[in-house]
Formats: structure tokens, sequence, C-alpha cells
């Protein structure tokens, strides 16, 4: 919709502010499907999500679904260049949609790699990148 309804309300810094956060978020999603695809362990011609190896370096040592969050940031990049209610409401929908997602994934994430992941689930936030931070650093200035 974005085509459609780009810059509706013409209100500049919401589309400055999208276009930033449109890069950040594919930045995002590629860093973690390059960490999925270099530490994941995935069988070589399959997807990355094969991965047989738990992940938690790279991105994954600041968000647990950093691709998911990537995702979701995309989605509100979009409704800020828009500014359309129509972009608004696919948008919150895409996103609560992503978010059931991540709730899924780490449900079976706890099956595979049981313990492992809950102690990663304590450390490392859902999709919170700037708390994730801060929990690495913190972590960081222990070790």
């Amino acid at each position: 919709m974005v085509f459609f309804f780009y810059n509706y309300y013409h209100l500049n810094f919401c589309v400055y502010t999208g276009w930033a956060l449109l890069v950040f978020s594919i930045v995002i999603i590629f860093l973690a499907g390059y960490e999925f695809r270099m530490k994941g362990g995935t069988p070589k011609g399959k997807s990355i999500v094969h991965t047989t190896v738990f992940v938690d370096s790279g991105v994954y040592a600041v968000v647990r679904h950093p691709q998911y969050l990537g995702f979701m940031l995309f989605v509100f990049a979009l409704v800020l260049m828009s500014q359309h209610w129509l972009s608004i409401l696919s948008g919150v929908i895409g996103s609560a949609l992503f978010y059931l997602d991540v709730l899924r994934e780490e449900q079976m994430s706890v099956v595979k790699f049981d313990d492992v992941y809950e102690r990663y689930m304590l450390e490392v936030p859902r999709l919170n990148f700037l708390l994730g931070i801060i929990k690495l650093l913190k972590r960081g200035r222990k070790g």
C-alpha cells in the first residue's frame, strides 16, 4: 500500500524515518541470515530453517529473533512512509502475525534445544534490540 499512499499526509519526517528504518531492518535480516548460514549447521543445499546447531552469536546475542524483528521493523517502516490508515491496519495485523510466529518458534526451540534455549531466553530479549545491547554489554563486562 505504500506505493499507492506514499507520504499520504505529507509528513516528510515520517518518510525519512521510514527509509532509515527500512535500511536498518534489511541489515538486521541479512545479518541474521548470515549468522545462521555460517554457524547454524544447515545441511548443504537446505534452507537456513533447517538449522541443526544452536546459534547465539552475532545479532542473535542481542535479540532471540532478529529476522522477525527485521520483518516487523520493515513493516513499520512502510507504514511510516505511507501514513494511511489502511497501511496502519495492515501493518498492525502483519506485525501481530509475525509475533505469533515468534511465540511458535520459541516453543519449537525449547523442545529442540531444551535447557540451552531456556538459559538463552533468560539472557537475551525476544525482540527488544536496545535492551539486548544493554544486556550484551553487561555480559561482556562480567566475562
